[in-house]
């Protein structure tokens, strides 16, 4: 199988504005998520798929490979796929360009469920990690997801899934983790659909894929990843990253 990375950089962000051109332990946000992703070594080609001027200066001035895309796509997912459809591609990893430590295990685990689907009946696999706090699971800004008893994605919601209606505090939570691997021809028919109403209900783009019957197979991550939406985020992804610089 021929497996490629697209990260999916756009510079405009609500709540975070031009937050991957911002610094990152001397580099920027996606140049180190970009780096990060090749040092795995797992991809036959990684791209960042941008339209903005500055960040597509930003990775080919330092030696990337990064490619302009059309500026009105409605999700990461969209221009993901006007990359690959002009490319050889199997599997495709989305690695969003506000990941800057994502973890090479956890990738590797999501490219091992294709390989062990020889029949093709899964179209999506993404990650997930267990929470632990109480305000991250009532948190809106944080997506959680319910599994089937083969961590088969039942329902991703912004509210607290599933609901302790005793309060026995015996359930367990997970964060959906913002990093997807398609089917290269699952990735071109979403983004041909049009958005579902669930999905536009709750603004997580992976429920279309729920709403027309595809599988997604969840995979479970214990290592911690930083998501950086707020500067709030990027004061804690400076502080991991002094971290892991002292030892």
């Amino acid at each position: 199988m021929k497996i490629v990375s697209i990260i999916p950089a756009r510079y405009e962000s609500l709540r975070f504005p031009g937050k991957l051109m911002k610094p990152l332990g001397g580099k920027t946000v996606i140049l180190r998520t970009y780096q990060n992703v090749v040092a795995t070594g797992l991809f036959d080609q990684v791209i960042v798929a941008t339209d903005n001027d500055l960040i597509f200066k930003e990775i080919s001035e330092n030696g990337g490979k990064v490619t302009m895309t059309e500026n009105d796509h409605r999700c990461g997912s969209d221009r993901i796929a006007e990359v690959v459809a002009k490319m050889e591609a199997d599997v495709v990893i989305n690695v969003q360009g506000d990941e800057p430590f994502v973890n090479k295990v956890s990738l590797k685990n999501l490219i091992d469920v294709f390989y062990n689907d020889p029949q093709k009946e899964i179209a999506l696999a993404s990650l997930m990690t267990p929470l632990h706090k109480s305000e991250e699971v009532q948190n809106p800004s944080v997506v959680k997801v319910i599994v089937d008893l083969n961590n088969y994605a039942l329902y991703f919601s912004r509210s607290p899934i599933p609901c302790d209606r005793d309060n026995d505090k015996l359930s367990s939570y997970f964060k959906h983790v913002g990093v997807y691997a398609f089917r290269k021809q699952a990735l071109i028919e979403f983004s041909e659909q049009e958005v579902t109403p669930l999905e536009s209900a709750e603004k997580i783009e992976c429920i279309r894929y729920l709403e027309h019957g595809k599988k997604i197979k969840m995979v479970v991550t214990e290592n911690l990843n930083f998501e950086i939406d707020t500067p709030r985020d990027l004061e804690r992804a400076q502080k991991y990253f002094n971290q892991l610089s002292s030892k």
